[in-house]
């Protein structure tokens, strides 16, 4: 299972996120929010990272050209689009970075918010389904309706995000069966600056979880 941390602004805190087991790091581009890192903080913390670590830039509202800017100026292996990017301006950033997995973030108001899966199956590689809150648009701590979540078989590898912690992780993990969890704010002392305490006990749960369920 993918094990995303997003937030990353510290490249002493993303290399031993790494070496915990986190199989890919997240990086806000986007201005506003107290997470944001620029491409010269991101290449900081790029440079402490093992290559089999995914990274990961998260962008709302930019456009195709800044997001190809960054991608190229970072190495970023992935781009989170958390905005309202339609299927078309998917469509157009997949024809730009042929090998950059793309991934769409829905931010999940109601049940009826998971049909907009169906249209971003033939333009990116992987969805990300979090809460919804009016002004914030990632980190907000705010959990989903996980039960409701169970019908959610989308025809493409999806990561679970909204208010996950290490306290709630396994019965999260326990009621669905994403191919991947994303977490920032449960891992967190203050926006951007993680708990490497918090991050360590995440791990534990997990690899507990894979003694007793059997998995690899």
């Amino acid at each position: 299972m993918r094990v995303k941390i997003c937030g990353i602004t510290k490249p002493e805190q993303g290399k031993v996120i790494a070496s915990f087991g986190a199989t890919a790091l997240g990086f806000i581009c986007v201005p506003s929010s107290p997470r944001y890192v620029n491409s010269i903080q991101i290449q900081a913390v790029v440079e402490q990272l093992p290559a089999t670590v995914d990274r990961i830039g998260v962008f709302a509202g930019a456009t195709t050209e800044e997001i190809c800017q960054v991608v190229v100026a970072t190495g970023l292996t992935g781009v989170q689009l958390h905005g309202e990017e339609t299927p078309a301006a998917c469509h157009q950033l997949r024809s730009m970075l042929s090998n950059v997995e793309i991934i769409k973030a829905l931010r999940i108001r109601n049940l009826q918010a998971l049909e907009q899966a169906a249209n971003y199956a033939a333009c990116v590689d992987t969805l990300l389904v979090d809460a919804y809150h009016p002004q914030i648009l990632g980190g907000t701590g705010k959990t989903l309706d996980w039960e409701a979540l169970q019908q959610f078989q989308p025809s493409l590898p999806w990561l679970l995000a909204g208010g996950l912690t290490p306290d709630n992780i396994l019965d999260a993990l326990g009621q669905l069966r994403p191919h991947g969890i994303d977490l920032s704010s449960g891992v967190e002392r203050a926006p951007g600056d993680k708990d490497l305490d918090k991050v360590a006990q995440l791990f534990e749960q997990l690899r507990q979880r894979q003694l007793v369920n059997g998995e690899c």
